[in-house]
């Protein structure tokens, strides 16, 4: 292979005359996001929006440092530092071809367990207007079941006990908004990209449960100076694989070690709330509204949900990725009816969205052969993506008296998929906080399936809804005793109506 250039700021002006690059001069950007988690959503969405904000000569103080948070980060940061902050995002449309750029938007990247202190001065730096997350929904250490903060999490007693040196987003977050306040700065805006309904309000709910505790001084200042915008957002972006990263040398002669791919469909809702100044994101695609609520229920009700519908069920069928399940004429069929009968209902009035249109093109969007999905991926954490993207629908359904009967067997089905083997005697690799639970638990409710919805964490007193249990049992008994392919079947004939 001849011609390969290393992806970097020194090689970027001849990168340039390959694929569409960055026309503003990085070294004049001024940093005014620090965004926490630099995993490939965030880079195929909010970077994304940045970089193209960046293009605009008027909006230069709103470059990013990039902090990689956790232990297990430390190959993307090294990756990320050797190429300047610099990645290719390669969008792969329907038809097959791929569309690529390079993403400049990302100035400054740190490593958290390296430098916690650069990472809190970073926080606190007068430059610094948004902190923005992508920690992931089980990031946000609540318990499912009271609602409340977990302090009971070993990383929690260590950020309280060694507050210098914190391991979790609570601790940085409190360290950098205690010297905020001591330096006398102004206000800064806390924005969740994460995929939980009110993230907003969540991320503050849990944040001053934290500091109630760890900095109880500090609660009064962050109620008048820190403001916690809802947002919703979409772009499905599986996990680079070696073949994306070797594909992009042999097509543009580019060395990228770590390249982002995603769907060509991205949307980004935000609360207009922030404390001190935003980006004009508006003038690239996002939409600032009053209220994010309606939009976010229906993203994480129908895209999130449905997502898991499809990993859960096509890991039982022996699928690999998503593609290959929303193609499939039964599990697409179950998926319409669960999204037409059950979570349609619960959704109520959307105003200026087409409902109709909209679920058609998820089931476009779940089907597009070249995005490649790795149902792994999307069954990982099912335990703190069930409570917050199918359980919501469960509860609305049942308060109302109407059917329950899919996502029962969705949960039917998430029951028999962590026993940790599919119907074919494959194994499945169960990536999962609560993988001990989950398992021990699945495994007892081979002859009984009642056990399984005794974990309160997932999903709360959902046990003792009599309508449920029966219909969950019922799917449960059904997979054990005729697979899992007839039963989606039979469940399907049952109902008329689709979508």
């Amino acid at each position: 292979m001849e011609n390969i250039i290393k992806l970097n700021q020194k090689n970027l002006v001849e990168i340039s005359t390959k694929i569409t690059s960055p026309t503003y001069n990085r070294s004049e950007i001024k940093t005014g996001i620090v965004h926490v988690g630099i995993g490939g959503f965030h880079r195929s969405h909010e970077a994304f929006y940045t970089d193209l904000l960046l293009e605009s000569e008027a909006q230069k103080d709103w470059g990013i440092c990039g902090v990689a948070l956790l232990d297990f980060d430390t190959k993307i940061y090294n990756i990320l530092k050797e190429q300047d902050g610099l990645y290719t995002l390669i969008i792969k449309e329907l038809d097959g071809s791929l569309t690529k750029q390079i993403i400049g938007s990302m100035v400054e990247v740190l490593y958290a367990p390296e430098s916690p202190i650069k990472v809190i001065e970073k926080m606190a730096s007068p430059d610094v207007k948004i902190i923005s997350l992508t920690i992931t929904e089980g990031g946000y250490n609540y318990n499912e079941a009271t609602g409340e903060f977990n302090f009971e999490n070993p990383l929690i007693q260590h950020d309280l006990e060694t507050p210098s040196a914190p391991k979790t987003i609570f601790g940085y977050l409190t360290q950098a908004l205690k010297l905020r306040k001591e330096k006398g700065l102004k206000g800064v805006t806390i924005q969740s990209c994460d995929n939980i309904q009110g993230n907003g309000h969540m991320t503050e709910k849990m944040l001053l449960s934290y500091v109630k505790v760890a900095e109880p001084t500090l609660v009064s200042w962050i109620n008048e100076n820190v403001s916690f915008p809802n947002a919703m957002v979409d772009r499905i972006t599986p996990a680079t694989s070696a073949l994306d990263i070797e594909k992009l040398k042999e097509t543009s002669g580019i060395d990228d070690g770590w390249p982002v791919v995603c769907e060509p469909f991205k949307q980004w809702v935000i609360e207009d709330n922030f404390a001190a100044g935003r980006p004009a994101w508006e003038t690239v695609g996002a939409q600032f509204v009053k209220d994010v609520v309606p939009y976010e229920k229906m993203k994480l009700s129908l895209l999130n949900a449905g997502h898991s519908v499809l990993g859960i069920l096509g890991a039982l069928y022996g699928y690999s990725t998503i593609d290959e399940a929303a193609n499939d004429a039964d599990i697409s069929s179950f998926l319409r009816i669960y999204m037409g009968n059950e979570v349609t209902p619960t959704l109520g009035d959307l105003e200026g969205v087409n409902l109709k249109n909209y679920k058609f093109s998820l089931i476009q969007r779940f089907g597009n052969i070249y995005i490649k999905d790795q149902i792994e991926r999307i069954c990982s954490e099912s335990s703190a993506k069930i409570p917050i993207f199918i359980l919501p629908t469960v509860y609305a359904q049942l308060e109302n008296n109407r059917t329950i009967n899919h996502a029962a067997f969705i949960i039917a089905a998430f029951a028999i998929y962590s026993v940790g083997v599919n119907e074919n005697g494959s194994q499945l690799m169960i990536k999962d906080a609560m993988e001990a639970i989950l398992t021990e638990k699945a495994i007892l409710s081979r002859n009984n399936p009642a056990p399984f919805l005794e974990i309160e964490s997932i999903f709360g007193q959902l046990k003792n809804s009599k309508i449920f249990l029966e219909a969950y049992t019922d799917a449960y008994q059904n997979i054990v005793k005729n697979g899992i392919e007839k039963s989606v079947k039979d469940i399907n004939s049952t109902v008329l109506n689709k979508i």
